[in-house]
């Protein structure tokens, strides 16, 4: 029993914690995290294509090359897991911005009169719930959010303001 009461308490920390990250990121890069939700909202279907491709090459070169470098020794080990980790870091940067577009326009569909940090508070909480069910959450709409975010992130870099 205690176990489940603290991984709810870890869960709920989680979600505040996601919460006020993406809170932060919005703020901060206003305009790429609305062109990310423009682009979400008009293609979603292309912005999964791109984001599943994209994803998956650039994160299979990194596994490689992680995979590569922990079996060399030396100056090739650094050589290869320094690219391994920028690739990884580029990653997790498209992600974060390609998240905040989703949980904004979460909070946007679901609570369309409130003010943007309500939205933004909300959509957090209600997708880190739905993805932490098990099966339905981690292995559908988890992989759907972060391929849909990250291809709304390439795409929003091709796209003109206009």
């Amino acid at each position: 029993m205690s176990d489940i009461l603290r991984l709810f308490f870890i869960i709920v920390l989680l979600t505040i914690g996601l919460a006020a990250y993406f809170l932060v990121i919005s703020a901060l890069f206003a305009n790429r995290v609305a062109k990310v939700q423009r682009v979400i909202n008009q293609m979603p279907g292309r912005a999964s294509g791109v984001g599943l491709v994209n994803f998956l090459f650039f994160g299979i070169i990194a596994i490689i090359l992680f995979s590569v470098a922990e079996n060399t020794s030396g100056a090739i080990q650094v050589i290869l897991t320094i690219p391994a980790l920028l690739i990884a870091a580029l990653l997790i940067i498209i992600l974060s911005f390609g998240l905040a577009g989703m949980v904004n326009v979460v909070g946007e569909r679901i609570l369309p009169e409130q003010s943007s940090v309500k939205k933004s508070i909300w959509g957090s909480v209600l997708l880190t719930f739905a993805c932490a069910l098990p099966f339905v959450g981690w292995f559908l709409l988890l992989p759907y959010l972060v391929f849909l975010g990250f291809g709304a992130v390439v795409l929003g870099f091709f796209q003109r303001d206009g």
